[in-house]
């Protein structure tokens, strides 16, 4: 999926209105069975808050199709009445899914959990760049913060341990139980950050959108992508031709060692390189930006992405 950032003035006044009429809860109700109603932007940080509230939560994720795309999504009036209800919400938020922020808006008693900024990222300073000439004869990759920070361990397992506090302030007499699981849930992120840490040193490889971002800085992988190229396909704009020719260019020599591609997003230029791959028999690492279908849970769905990032690595 890529970054469009669009949100029609008339569905967020839309919103806003609905909100307003609908009136803020001085008590969020729960659901009928006496669970803790929960609604996340994506099934990404769904599934984290499930893994920790278990069967007291009642999550809600209002992109839970492969082929949504948070950055251009509408709200409907079910979404609006989601988010009145809930007790807790969860998001992503550095532009990300800005239709969630503004759905939420300023109002409301749901507790709020917005991912990018339990991550600290935003304030984190650039690394340095080793000096190196680019391989690639384009501008390098640009490493800063990157706004897909389910990818990124630590930040997964401090929404994590946000939640469990959270749902125990919400219901304190399970307290306990959110802590333990969110406990069990850091343990099994920390043994599969293991599988994959350090695995990519003195590697390389291309990315068709810089979405695993820092799924690759954990294995230690240099993304030599140009920078053009990332930006085009996040911006849903032509692929740069030079930028094109120096992926290309990659592949053909086996320069790579793998190739990451966002399975959930197409077009001709990226295609073109998948294809490419497949015939110069580069291995090809698959990622999605939301759990697909016929998986389990964020741990489940991340242990695919890393076992397939290790196994395209060669180790």
């Amino acid at each position: 999926m890529t970054v469009r950032n669009v949100l029609l003035g008339a569905v967020a006044a839309a919103t806003a209105v609905a909100l307003t009429a609908c009136g803020a809860q001085d008590t969020p109700a729960a659901s009928g069975s006496g669970t803790i109603k929960v609604v996340a932007s994506t099934n990404v940080w769904g599934s984290v808050v499930k893994a920790v509230g278990g069967d007291d939560v009642e999550v809600t994720s209002i992109i839970n199709d492969p082929s949504g795309d948070p950055h251009s999504y509408e709200s409907k009036p079910a979404d609006v009445a989601a988010v009145r209800d809930a007790k807790l919400v969860i998001f992503n938020g550095g532009g990300y899914d800005d239709f969630f922020s503004t759905l939420v808006g300023e109002g409301g008693t749901a507790k709020k959990i917005e991912t990018f900024a339990v991550s600290g990222k935003a304030a984190e300073e650039e690394p340095e760049t080793s000096g190196e000439p680019e391989p690639t004869g384009e501008e390098a990759h640009d490493h800063a913060v990157n706004e897909h920070v389910w990818y990124d361990f630590e930040t997964v397992r401090k929404v994590a341990d946000q939640a469990a506090a959270d749902l125990g302030a919400i219901a304190p007499d399970k307290k306990a139980t959110f802590e333990t699981n969110a406990k069990d849930f850091g343990t099994k992120l920390t043994e599969l950050e293991q599988r994959v840490e350090g695995k990519g040193a003195g590697k390389k490889v291309v990315a068709t959108e810089p979405v695993a971002h820092y799924l690759l800085d954990t294995a230690g992988v240099e993304d030599v992508t140009p920078e053009s190229f990332s930006e085009a396909v996040e911006n849903e704009t032509d692929i740069p031709a030079a930028a094109l020719a120096d992926v290309t260019r990659l592949i053909g020599e086996k320069q790579i060692t793998a190739l990451v591609n966002n399975v959930q997003t197409e077009n001709a230029g990226t295609k073109q390189v998948v294809d490419q791959a497949k015939t110069a028999g580069v291995p090809i690492a698959e990622v999605t930006e939301t759990l697909p279908e016929g998986v389990t849970g964020y741990l489940d769905w991340m242990t695919k992405q890393v076992d397939s990032l290790v196994g395209a690595l060669g180790v």
